[in-house]
């Protein structure tokens, strides 16, 4: 996209990593209204490679139910962008934890809410608390390279897009021409949570984008949530996020350091 970019946690990241990275994403102000820092702080000591955090919307229409009803808790908790920048005001600095969040950040949500937010307010913000990039699936590129990508270089933000098996070859060089950082390659045409286990076509489907030797590296996500399916993607692309499978995590186990740290040691070992 440019030479221009502000560096960055991210693409600091894969500059000098490029297999078997872990992405764990979780919904903001979830399961409690304070425990977004208590899950990122969690989250690094159990050794993700980046963390992507919701930004509850009312209407997720990517996701499916497990990530919709974190939403929804989030939402009734009281959870705003707002909320979320201040939640995140003070933890890249050691502070009285003296455990200052290093891990690269991204956002992870819909488009309105940042609208209503205001788009220049927003990436001053993250840059502000020290988030890295974005992932906004209902922004289409095109929209974003006319109205906003000046905007999120001149904070340094990066902004993360999706391809998924239906994506032609044109649209895919199209992307990666127009990117940073990495690509979040959706497994199949299927909401978040849908999907158990890697099927054949999935297969076929990763094999062509491999074949492909994009620019930019790609992380699969989408039906990742154990060993077996983190394994396989790692084959096929630069890792895997996982984000069903950690919010029920912690809908059942609650945000304790130990039990992260025993959810990702499972995801890896």
């Amino acid at each position: 996209m440019t030479t221009e970019l502000t560096q960055n946690r991210i693409t600091d990241l894969f500059a000098h990593k490029s297999e078997r990275l872990l992405n764990v994403y979780f919904t903001a102000g979830f399961p409690h209204l304070d425990d977004t820092v208590t899950v990122l702080r969690g989250l690094q000591q159990a050794g993700v490679d980046l963390v992507e955090i919701g930004m509850p919307y009312s209407d997720p229409v990517a996701d499916g139910e497990t990530i919709q009803q974190s939403n929804n808790r989030a939402l009734e908790n009281g959870m705003s962008l707002k909320t979320l920048f201040n939640q995140l005001a003070e933890c890249r600095n050691e502070g009285r934890s003296g455990n200052p969040v290093t891990v690269p950040i991204l956002l992870m949500g819909y488009i309105n809410p940042v609208l209503q937010f205001g788009v220049e307010a927003f990436c001053q913000k993250c840059r502000e608390v020290g988030v890295d990039g974005v992932i906004l699936p209902d922004l289409p590129l095109d929209l974003f390279l006319a109205e906003y990508a000046d905007t999120f270089r001149e904070y340094g933000i990066l902004n993360v897009n999706l391809i998924t098996p239906q994506t032609t070859e044109t649209r895919i060089r199209h992307i990666d021409a127009e990117s940073d950082g990495f690509i979040y390659m959706v497994s199949s045409a299927s909401i978040t949570g849908a999907t158990t286990g890697i099927s054949e076509s999935m297969r076929a489907y990763f094999e062509r984008i491999r074949a492909m030797n994009l620019r930019n590296p790609c992380l699969i996500g989408f039906g990742i949530n154990n060993h077996e399916t983190f394994d396989t993607a790692s084959e096929y692309a630069s890792g895997a996020i996982v984000g069903s499978a950690f919010i029920r995590h912690l809908e059942q186990n609650g945000p304790s350091p130990e039990g992260i740290r025993n959810f990702v040691k499972t995801v890896r070992a």
